[in-house]
């Protein structure tokens, strides 16, 4: 009888560990859905996670269950929105492990951006050394071109320098016209905007000349330099395979275009967060890209954590009916 073997595919993971040699028994450790959100290895995945259904124990195991599966711990990626949140929680991967998760590249979103930007920032027209301007600083630099341009002189109330670094960052975040953020957040200053935008070029103008980047730029360049690199997007996606977000649902637009761009070569994306909560919204985050991921990755898997760990039942009834009544959705 004639023998076939099977070849393996292109991006088959030959080297991956049977469950069986694992140091952990995550069966045991979980509920059956943390486990299913943990054990799914391929393909994107969101999470449901409200408060108090385990979201970072979740995060910590798969952590742990990539690296036990034989994936190098650099080619996996977490993005938190705090710093401390990403240390706390590749420390309890090792904890439960070993070292080898922490060694894990994780951190913020603008943290990431920074380190990749430091070694690309050519592709763009940026020296590597540029400079990152704090939120003090780029206002500073604001008023510095308002009173310039002698906006700060005219008898009509000017915006403040708060106000016009506010609106710029809005209106970048949410990839929204000048124009339309002014009309919803500031009308009082609609008839100004021929000044405001006047203010705003100056200042693009002078944070390229002089190689300065505020913590906004860090994203918008970082998106602008995956989509205009295939070379550069490729290398990124090859490198980080498996990509995980805490916190999903106060994520941004450039943030979740970004994570799209990143997952363009394998789709291995997990996402967690609470489809009824929101705190970055000053920031342009909006809740529509949780609610909208399985649309913008085909084939997405939904795990829902249910079982709460903090609340009883009837507290839990309770805050289901105030969501219930809710403001809609933005």
């Amino acid at each position: 009888m004639k023998k076939f073997t099977l070849k393996p595919r292109p991006g088959d993971n030959l080297h991956l560990v049977q469950p069986q040699h694992f140091t952990i028994n995550y069966k045991q450790q979980l509920n059956p859905a943390q486990y299913e959100a943990v054990s799914s290895l391929d393909g994107p995945h969101l999470i449901i996670a409200g408060a108090g259904t385990g979201k970072t124990r979740t995060i910590v195991f798969r952590v742990a269950y990539l690296v036990e599966m034989g994936i190098k711990p650099d080619n996996v990626l977490l993005l938190t929105f705090t710093r401390k949140a990403a240390q706390q929680m590749l420390r309890k991967a090792a904890i439960i492990l070993d070292n080898r998760c922490e060694n894990v590249a994780g951190g913020t979103f603008h943290s990431f951006a920074n380190n990749i930007l430091r070694k690309y920032s050519n592709v763009i027209g940026y020296e590597r050394n540029y400079t990152i301007l704090d939120q003090t600083d780029a206002e500073d630099v604001v008023n510095l071109l308002r009173t310039r341009l002698r906006y700060d002189a005219k008898e009509k109330r000017f915006p403040k320098k708060e106000t016009l670094f506010d609106l710029y960052s809005r209106s970048l975040n949410t990839i929204t016209p000048m124009k339309d953020v002014l009309a919803q957040d500031y009308p009082h200053y609609v008839e100004l905007e021929s000044e405001i935008a006047n203010v705003h070029k100056a200042y693009m103008i002078y944070k390229k000349e002089h190689g300065l980047m505020d913590y906004d730029d860090l994203l918008v360049n970082l998106m602008e330099l995956l989509r205009k690199d295939e070379s550069v997007r490729t290398a990124l996606s090859l490198r980080y395979k498996y990509i995980m977000v805490d916190e999903y649902q106060d994520t941004n637009k450039i943030q979740s275009e970004i994570v799209k761009l990143l997952a363009f070569k394998h789709q291995n994306v997990m996402v967690v967060g609470d489809d009824a909560q929101s705190i970055y919204a000053f920031r342009g985050s909006t809740i529509r890209n949780i609610l909208e991921f399985p649309e913008e990755f085909p084939g997405c898997k939904v795990v829902k954590l249910e079982e709460n760990f903090r609340s009883t039942q009837p507290i839990l009834n309770l805050a289901n009916e105030i969501l219930k009544r809710g403001a809609p959705v933005k």
